[in-house]
């Protein structure tokens, strides 16, 4: 069956974005910071246990393992990723967890609702899309300039596609 060309004016996104946590550290940065770490902790553990205060040698291996811990379980978190388009008949949030499972939520363009709520020196604290008894957050892993720009561009494409009636 053909779509008329209407129906693809429809549902051709008028806005896409794919929004990532930021990391400010690289993976080879992480790499060169595991390695250097893991060198004075092994330096400084070895010159403790050949001194006799083995105990404490053991809690620089620790210290290691609870760096590299912490470090993976910030670069897991930073697999999340969401996927927001708008057409004229969709406004679609597929969000993904860290695990890979993935949750979507459409609502009607015409009648979703964006809600911002802002503090005075903070910025953006937080982003809603509503409709039809429905609401889902958007962007809440983003920094303050990364929100400030998603929500100036995701309002626009709701006014853009709230007009062309």
């Amino acid at each position: 069956m053909m779509e008329s060309n209407a129906d693809s004016f429809n549902e051709h996104p008028v806005f896409a974005a794919e929004l990532f946590p930021y990391r400010s550290l690289g993976r080879r940065g992480f790499k060169v910071l595991l390695i250097l770490s893991g060198a004075v902790c092994f330096l400084y553990g070895m010159f403790f246990i050949v001194s006799g205060a083995w105990p404490i040698g053991f809690f620089f291996g620790l210290d290691f393992m609870l760096l590299y811990g912490a470090f993976w379980l910030s670069y897991r978190s930073g697999r999340a990723r969401e996927e927001v388009t708008v057409s004229r008949t969709d406004v679609s949030v597929r969000k993904f967890a860290p695990s890979g499972q993935m949750v979507e939520h459409h609502f009607n363009p015409f009648w979703a609702r964006f809600h911002v709520r802002r503090h005075q020196e903070i910025g953006i604290l937080s982003m809603h899309i509503f409709g039809e008894g429905r609401r889902t957050d958007v962007g809440s892993f983003l920094n303050p300039d990364d929100r400030e720009s998603f929500a100036k561009a995701f309002k626009g494409a709701l006014a853009t596609v709230k007009q062309r009636i």
